[in-house]
């Protein structure tokens, strides 16, 4: 089998674990800049024709699994997904991980944890740990318990070769309430990016993408420049949702990024979803996504 160059990245030292960020590089650089969200929720699984239980659950992954790994650069499976179906579908969560681990493909798990002290911590061993039955690649977080009070899960990253994603400005219209608002001059969104820059700071001396990931809608218009947030010097890669069904095309990435384009990741689920339930389909759809992106940036 063709060794994936994120894998060959993650195995290339001897006795550190390769970055995040390296490994990021080497995933969007070979498959194009693009995460493929695996969102198995009711409607999807209704349009595919396929029971709303946890078999029909297993055969909409699985079938995701087989289109997309190897294939494009990141796969994002929606945790609260598979959690609605217990634990059993907790256990085709983990399946699904585990499979895409093993075929050389990046996982974002998507669950926006946030929490502070041990309780952050556990979060952090369950999905950024090497022991984890859940580990991912990268796990999002929300930061609105403070940037600080996700420490556990920085660090971890850190130490695991692992990344994480974090809140800073999202697409949903309530965000800007409390993302745009003021924190002692500054917006709640800058102190987020402040602080991934502080934690990407290595990273960025050596020219790599950070293990600091930022989440920023490609709907959010002019926020980024309004708020004064250098993107570009933060070193995080920017993993970007509202893409497709949400109303931003490629062209807005320019846009909204400007010099950070080359660090964007944007996110596309139910505009490749919709394709399934043909594995050719859904993997055509991906490529063709993967490669408008890749000429927009």
């Amino acid at each position: 089998m063709t060794t994936d160059p994120a894998t060959a990245a993650a195995t290339s030292g001897a006795n550190a674990p390769t970055p995040f960020g390296v490994r990021l590089r080497a995933a969007m650089d070979a498959h194009g800049p693009l995460a493929v969200g695996i969102d198995p929720h009711r409607a999807l699984l209704e349009s595919w024709d396929l029971p709303v239980d946890v078999s029909g659950l297993e055969r909409f992954a699985m079938t995701c699994v087989e289109a997309f790994a190897g294939r494009v650069a990141v796969v994002k499976p929606q945790s609260a997904f598979f959690e609605v179906f217990g634990s059993r579908g907790v256990a085709v969560l983990e399946r699904v991980l585990g499979d895409l681990r093993d075929a050389g493909t990046l996982t974002i798990l998507d669950a926006k944890r946030g929490d502070i002290g041990s309780t952050m911590a556990a979060y952090a061993q369950a999905s950024l740990s090497d022991e984890g039955p859940g580990r991912a690649d990268a796990l999002t977080l929300s930061p609105f318990l403070g940037y600080g009070s996700l420490r556990p899960a920085l660090d971890l990253a850190a130490a695991t070769g692992r990344g994480v994603f974090v809140l800073a400005l999202t697409s949903n219209p309530e965000g800007p309430l409390v993302q745009h608002a003021d924190a002692g001059g500054r917006s709640v969104a800058a102190s987020v990016v402040d602080g991934a820059t502080a934690d990407n700071a290595p990273a960025a001396a050596r020219g790599e993408l950070g293990h600091v990931g930022l989440v920023v809608g490609a709907t959010v218009g002019d926020a980024v420049a309004r708020l004064g947030l250098d993107l570009a010097a933060s070193a995080a890669p920017l993993l970007a949702p509202g893409l497709g069904a949400q109303g931003a095309g490629p062209a807005d990435l320019r846009t909204v990024f400007g010099d950070a384009a080359r660090n964007v990741l944007p996110n596309v689920s139910r505009s490749v979803l919709a394709a399934g339930p043909s594995v050719t389909a859904l993997a055509e759809a991906a490529a063709r996504e993967a490669e408008a992106v890749r000429a927009a940036v």
